[in-house]
């Protein structure tokens, strides 16, 4: 059992708090620790306004997410390490080469596609990725 896992995308107030949001909700009462960061953080900021109301509209509360930056301790703190693009991946890899066994593609057992940036866009576009994010981490729960 991973105990402590971190999700990782840009600015950290779409993607990650988002898949952060629903490990939270689908493993409740799994002691499992579920955090986000990014690495290109927007710090202190909250969700955005629309990715928040696309989990509040699936009946989830994002409301206390605040950005914060990636750094190589929390990599190395995490028991697994989720990205949302391939180049994630590698720019994780590169912050803490130590941590690179445990750094995956969050849609690693789907289609191990990149889930893609729906920030400055139209709803639809957070309706997608929400879909996208939704499917990749269902496809984590008979792993964790």
């Amino acid at each position: 059992m991973f105990k402590r896992i971190l999700i990782v995308c840009v600015g950290n107030i779409c993607r990650s708090p988002t898949a952060e949001c629903l490990f939270r909700h689908y493993l409740s009462g799994s002691g499992a620790r579920i955090e986000s960061a990014g690495l290109g953080a927007l710090v202190g900021k909250p969700m955005d306004a629309t990715a928040l109301a696309v989990l509040r509209d699936h009946g989830v509360d994002g409301s206390a997410h605040r950005a914060r930056q990636a750094t190589s301790g929390l990599l190395r703190e995490a028991d697994l390490v989720l990205a949302m693009e391939r180049e994630h991946v590698a720019q994780l890899m590169r912050m803490a080469p130590e941590a690179s066994g445990k750094v995956m593609l969050l849609d690693r057992w789907g289609a191990g596609q990149d889930i893609p940036d729906p920030y400055r866009q139209q709803r639809e576009a957070f309706d997608h990725v929400y879909e996208l994010i939704d499917r990749a981490v269902r496809g984590w729960l008979p792993y964790l």
